[in-house]
């Protein structure tokens, strides 16, 4: 039974290691038990794999009458999630975080199943912070997760991630001129990637699309993906500085999306990334030894911070706080470093000895080492 699910960030890694089980243990059962409100509802009927959604138990941040009916919520969801261990006769719980994640460790405890965790995030939540204390593995992303017995597995890739990094591997030259006319861009150019996730950022949206008379007339290309609902005020300043005069004849290197469902082809054609600094994020970036600006969330807990550390610390990444980047720093840090082919190339390796791409396999190791010894599957 894998339990997880909200958001992309805690479903991807999921299915990553049930990929994996799967082809290990062709005829084992793999449920997931989520939520039917989360991204999980959506992604895991499309991987083929069974859902068994439980009701989704928020914990209030402040005292609110929501605390009141808190005891009752969180007993119904357990006793759904014991229930379902209960009907698949689930030898082990394997828990990614998010609010199904909670009774699904309560249930186990209550079962006596044992329970396998992965922290995606450098700052756990609060879900795996309680399932930590008798889960038999814990498996985090980054080194210096505050998780006790903590074991850094990385965080499992995507398989189209794990799959551009096979293909680079054999050829990334074709790699990057197959993936650049896909999108209508020149491999020859060096091109910067800027993305804030699905969500966009629009400081950081800001900062770049102020600057891209300088990128353009410096020789760079950039593919500027904004986030849905947000394209069109970068596309109008492009425009705008198109029939200025500014940057005649060039803003067709400065290419405007909201989206990318094949985000990959973007991973392939870039020298630079310029985003956020999720888990997810900073994973995929330095196991396939792209160098990035990272700009952290400048609310919640500062977990993003933490995420870009250990590659920043080792020379793959450039940190810099959300209230600092503008035009200006782009002008003057960005543009230096994008122009420098050599300055890129020892960032990119610097990423990768950072980067860890079989973090599935990793897992599924401790998976099946969770499993009780007479019930193991062949």
């Amino acid at each position: 039974m894998l339990a997880g699910g909200g958001t992309a960030g805690h479903v991807n890694p999921l299915l990553a290691v049930a990929d994996e089980l799967s082809a290990r243990h062709p005829g084992a059962l793999l449920t997931v038990l989520g939520t039917a409100e989360g991204l999980e509802a959506e992604l895991v009927p499309e991987r083929g794999y069974p859902l068994v959604v439980v009701p989704k138990v928020p914990l209030p941040r402040r005292p609110t009458p929501d605390w009141l009916r808190l005891p009752g919520r969180l007993r119904e969801a357990v006793d759904a999630a014991e229930h379902a261990l209960e009907e698949t006769e689930a030898q082990v719980v394997v828990g990614f975080g998010g609010y199904v994640s909670t009774p699904a460790y309560l249930a186990a405890r209550r079962r006596g199943t044992p329970v396998v965790i992965h922290e995606q995030n450098a700052r756990p939540g609060l879900a795996n912070r309680l399932g930590a204390r008798w889960a038999s593995s814990v498996a985090v992303t980054f080194p210096g997760t505050q998780l006790a017995g903590a074991q850094v597995t990385g965080l499992p890739l995507r398989p189209e991630i794990a799959d551009l990094i096979d293909e680079r591997a054999v050829d990334a030259a074709g790699t990057r001129v197959r993936a650049a006319a896909e999108l209508g861009l020149d491999p020859e150019l060096p091109t910067v990637l800027v993305t804030g996730g699905s969500l966009g950022a629009v400081s950081v949206s800001s900062a770049v699309v102020g600057a891209a008379a300088e990128l353009l007339a410096a020789g760079v290309q950039v593919l500027h993906l904004t986030g849905k609902g947000k394209a069109q005020a970068v596309r109008d300043q492009v425009r705008e500085l198109s029939e200025s005069g500014l940057a005649a004849g060039l803003a067709g290197r400065y290419q405007v999306r909201e989206y990318l469902s094949r985000m990959q082809l973007a991973l392939a054609v870039a020298d630079l990334v310029v985003a956020r600094a999720g888990a997810g994020t900073v994973s995929e970036l330095a196991a396939l030894g792209l160098p990035a600006v990272y700009v952290p969330l400048p609310i919640g807990n500062g977990e993003q911070r933490l995420n870009a550390r250990p590659v920043v610390e080792a020379g793959g990444g450039v940190l810099v706080p959300d209230a600092e980047l503008d035009p200006r720093w782009v002008v003057e840090q960005l543009l230096p470093l994008v122009a420098d082919p050599s300055r890129l190339a020892e960032m990119g390796l610097a990423a990768a000895g950072v980067g860890v791409r079989d973090a599935a396999a990793r897992v599924a190791d401790l998976v099946e080492a969770a499993v009780p010894t007479q019930e193991a599957t062949p």
